[in-house]
């Protein structure tokens, strides 16, 4: 079910008709309300898939309990290693399965041997990414004692399945999310108007951005061996904002959501096109995964202790990993691998934490330097996502080989112009709006205290709702869901 989609505009209302005027004041039938909704949003693509986190849900629930309950530390490492087996196994299975197999049977003719594999046509199930991240991290943290399992299966399965985020996150950890079951839960009407804002900017920027962004991006993308090097460069800068509308305004319309049932997510996305390093930019570009891989992979292999041979290797191998995580694509590993690099003079420099405040605090306009910085961190940006857009590694080096050809300095040519001049007027203007309120959680945030401006207020409702009807005849799916 798509948070863009009719089907979700009937869902929603319903679910939350019944979570607050049927199940309010019973605690465990608000969340077995939630693990049935959740099923049936997840269901709705393929209702098979319901028994895969099912059983992911299941056994790491089991797993988990079993673990904290026993004194001996080998006992408890096969315990973690065994949900660690299960969770990657399946996760493997779906997801990578045809990559090894076709690069095994590639590797093997390279050196003269002709070995013969069957490709399975498998389906991959939306969000097990996600949610497999996401339970795998409560086994994690059970076993590092941060938490105490969980003595409801309800509670669990409405921890790994919550709809508004299960299948493209933000991926929640158990600390903030899982206690949030246990606690009851108040309307509060500030909190939920707040969230219907945040809904609502992160449906414009879904369909508005993301999604006309989408017609000139694939256009460019699909045949790039027949444009010029500028239009060729404008399709990677129209990528560049589909991926960031498409990505930030999905975890918006979770974060949103979630807040009308009463919860609290954590923000997955932090202005980062306004990034002065790559450092600071993977500080607030999918913020989730980023500090999944810091948390259960980087400080466990080290983090930035032991020198910086040992620093750099685990740069590159969280880069590379958080890469792999995104598909079973040599373009996606390469995408990895070059945020790696661009990462490596600041690691090297000591200068990875440089940039922790936010941009031009309490000033409209940035230095120059800061200016300068915030480009030339987009445009290695830019450059990075041509990879993880490719259909190969191929098709990436052709792309840029024709965009870094002299035709870069021509007039872009392609069809739809008239069209395209007024999504960058949009972008333009969405650049000024999400600039003026990065210091806030969306732009949206503060409209409620506007109460001498009501006129204001509903003159911007009204704006996004037309950009809503009048640009939305484009309907893309989101692109994370094949993740």
């Amino acid at each position: 079910m798509l948070f863009n989609s009719i089907d979700f505009a009937i869902f929603l209302p319903i679910v939350f008709t019944l979570y607050w005027f049927v199940t309010q004041k019973n605690l465990k039938f608000q969340n077995l309300l939630l693990v049935f909704s959740s099923y049936i949003f997840y269901g709705w693509w393929d209702w098979r898939f319901l028994f895969l986190i099912l059983f992911t849900s299941c056994s790491d629930f089991l797993i988990s309990n079993s673990l904290y309950n026993r004194e001996k530390q080998w006992q408890r490492k096969i315990l973690l290693i065994l949900s660690i087996f299960i969770d990657f196994g399946i996760l493997g299975f779906f997801k990578y399965y045809n990559f090894f197999q076709e690069n095994f049977v590639t590797v093997f003719k390279f050196f003269g041997q002709e070995i013969h594999g069957n490709s399975l046509n498998i389906i991959l199930p939306v969000g097990i990414s996600f949610y497999t991240f996401q339970s795998l991290s409560y086994t994690l943290d059970v076993y590092n004692r941060k938490i105490i399992p969980s003595d409801s299966l309800i509670d669990f399965l409405a921890f790994v399945s919550f709809f508004p985020q299960l299948v493209a996150g933000p991926i929640e950890r158990a600390t903030n999310l899982l206690p949030q079951f246990k606690s009851q839960r108040n309307f509060e009407y500030d909190k939920a108007v707040d969230g219907m804002r945040q809904i609502l900017w992160g449906l414009f920027k879904k369909i508005v951005i993301a999604d006309n962004c989408a017609i000139y991006a694939n256009l460019v993308f699909n045949n790039s061996s027949t444009f010029s090097g500028s239009t060729l460069l404008l399709g990677a800068l129209f990528f560049t904002f589909q991926i960031y509308g498409d990505f930030s305004g999905y975890s918006d319309i979770a974060i949103g959501t979630a807040r009308l049932f009463g919860f609290n997510l954590m923000r997955n996305f932090a202005t980062p096109y306004f990034s002065r390093d790559i450092a600071e930019f993977w500080r607030r570009w999918h913020i989730s995964l980023s500090t999944w891989f810091r948390d259960y992979l980087y400080i466990p292999l080290g983090g930035s202790r032991g020198g910086k041979l040992k620093n750099i290797r685990n740069t590159f191998i969280i880069f590379i990993a958080s890469g792999f995580w995104h598909g079973a694509n040599w373009t996606f590993i390469v995408w990895g691998a070059l945020n790696a690099i661009y990462f490596l003079p600041l690691l090297l420099t000591n200068n990875n934490r440089k940039y922790l405040n936010i941009v031009a605090q309490q000033r409209n306009i940035p230095s120059v330097l800061e200016f300068l910085q915030i480009i030339s961190t987009f445009f290695l940006t830019v450059f990075a996502w041509i990879f993880f857009r490719a259909e190969s590694i191929g098709h990436a080096l052709g792309y840029l080989s024709r965009m870094f050809s002299t035709s870069i300095f021509s007039i872009p040519v392609f069809d739809g112009r008239e069209h395209a001049i007024k999504i960058i007027v949009i972008l333009f203007i969405f650049l000024l709006i999400e600039w003026k309120n990065r210091m806030k959680a969306h732009p949206l945030e503060n409209l409620q205290y506007c109460i001498e401006k009501k006129l204001l207020r509903w003159f911007v409702y009204y704006v996004l709702v037309f950009g809503l009807v009048f640009f939305g005849t484009n309907s893309q799916d989101f692109i994370y869901f094949q993740f």
